[in-house]
């Protein structure tokens, strides 16, 4: 019963290393990406969760040196920054409000669910709460918390409600609208990729949430 708790442990912390490093890759490409080797764990963490979803960040990274710094802050900005008709709004409310709004009701009900968890957005974080990389950096926490061996019981079964909420309520929902609108409004293979892997790494996490502790 020690073991296969253990091995549910290692997995939670797999997939916080995993968030990490997929929350790292919304932000705005730059060569500290490969000097920190943000692909390189994610890659590691991944292993430990999906093979294929592993095989997927060393190709990210392959893309990420190839094409170079300058090409893909291009395609960034024009996937997530606009100014003008920006390809793929990395923000929940988009997808899961009325109008195509930011800062919607759905906004409201993930900035409750932070506090909920004691997730504070950085105060010099400019972009919205319910932006992809913000929904990404608490489904971390929620997991390093729960791989945390000395993290009580009734705790456990409280974050794991939370990362339920936030994967069935929010970032599960519409995950997949805007990764196929980042696919189809990339010119770069690399953020291809990454929509490919984010789709893939949420939906698996929808399908098998946190779990409560083993009795």
């Amino acid at each position: 019963m020690a073991d296969l708790q253990n091995d549910v442990e290692r997995r939670h912390q797999a997939k916080a290393d995993a968030c990490r490093m997929l929350s790292a890759c919304y932000y705005e490409p730059e060569e500290a990406f490969l000097d920190e080797d943000v692909f390189g764990q994610l890659e590691r963490a991944l292993s430990a969760l999906d093979a294929e979803c592993a095989a997927q960040a060393q190709a990210m990274g392959r893309c990420f040196r190839e094409t170079g710094c300058e090409e893909l802050r291009i395609d960034y900005t024009r996937l997530f920054l606009g100014p003008f008709n920006i390809r793929s709004k990395p923000y929940g409310s988009v997808y899961l409000d009325r109008g195509n709004v930011v800062m919607g009701a759905t906004t409201m009900a993930v900035l409750a669910l932070y506090r909920e968890g004691g997730f504070m957005v950085a105060e010099e974080f400019t972009e919205m709460p319910d932006h992809v990389a913000v929904e990404l950096e608490f489904l971390y926490l929620l997991n390093a918390r729960l791989g945390d061996g000395h993290t009580e019981s009734n705790e456990r079964n409280r974050l794991a409600g939370l990362e339920r909420s936030l994967l069935e309520e929010h970032l599960g929902k519409w995950i997949v609208p805007f990764t196929e609108a980042m696919k189809e409004g990339s010119r770069t293979e690399f953020y291809q990729k990454l929509a490919d892997l984010t789709r893939r790494f949420v939906l698996d996490a929808l399908r098998q949430p946190g779990r409560a502790p083993l009795p």
